[in-house]
């Protein structure tokens, strides 16, 4: 059965665009056929992740909500992109639909203007028309009418947050949101967390706090700083334990 997991956070910052290209990638390292939507218009940056040139890319989701062209057309296969090591060819398909990095497209998208509620019909037919098993939506941070039209319609919300009191409440407003709004399953997905934490004794305050599962502790890895958002982590260093704790988090994702 298809899923639409999607990913937010209350705050920027927090590496939820990083986790969601992450766990595609992850998802099409295991078979999977996994389509990846950047709806965080104001801030795209899903394209860089999977090495799409703003040359390579014709249509983005932008052209979607404006009504020039099917959401289809705004997909490309980022596959062969996936494939760092010739020796371990990717079973799956991965593909994005990337939000335009125009700047007047950014412009637009500020000033208002689409209708939030024309992603529900396009989000299923991409679905079907690419044979996807999961369909991973990168939200833009905080809460708006667009944001909450997406979360909507998950299946899985996987709400990222930082070890820090500041994002503690804001998550927890979400977390109420989303309960609102009748998603099936809310999780929480805690990333940076450092070496100094006991992981255990922040996972349960964050439960706490939070009202909410968490799904995932990630650790602090200074080697995802080196990358500098230039390549995908998991696809470099596939034994390195935040590696492993996202493989974890994507068998939570789809039980």
């Amino acid at each position: 059965m298809s899923k639409i997991i999607s990913l937010h956070s209350f705050r920027r910052g927090t590496g939820k665009s990083t986790i969601a290209a992450n766990l595609a990638a992850l998802f099409a390292l295991e078979g999977g056929h996994v389509g990846v939507i950047d709806t965080d218009l104001q801030s795209p940056s899903l394209h860089l992740d999977f090495g799409l040139a703003d040359a390579q890319i014709t249509f983005t989701l932008n052209d979607y909500l404006w009504g020039k062209c099917d959401l289809r057309q705004a997909a490309y296969d980022v596959t062969a992109n996936l494939e760092v090591d010739p020796e371990r060819k990717i079973t799956g398909r991965a593909y994005l639909v990337p939000a335009s990095p125009d700047a007047k497209e950014i412009a637009r998208i500020l000033r208002g203007g689409y209708d939030p509620n024309l992603p529900q019909a396009g989000f299923q037919k991409l679905m079907q028309d690419l044979a996807l098993n999961v369909l991973l939506v990168d939200t833009h941070a905080g809460i708006s009418e667009a944001t909450l039209a997406v979360v909507a319609l998950s299946d899985v919300l996987a709400i990222v947050l930082r070890p820090d009191l500041q994002d503690y409440q804001g998550t927890s407003l979400t977390v109420a949101l989303a309960r609102r709004l009748g998603v099936p399953r809310v999780l929480l997905v805690v990333n940076e967390v450092a070496s100094v934490f006991k992981t255990a004794q922040v996972k349960s305050q964050v439960e706490v706090v939070c009202g909410c599962e968490v799904a995932a502790m990630l650790p602090h890895s200074n080697e995802m700083l080196a990358l500098a958002g230039t390549r995908l982590f998991v696809l470099n260093y596939p034994t390195h334990p935040l590696t492993l704790a996202l493989r974890r988090l994507v068998a939570q994702l789809v039980a």
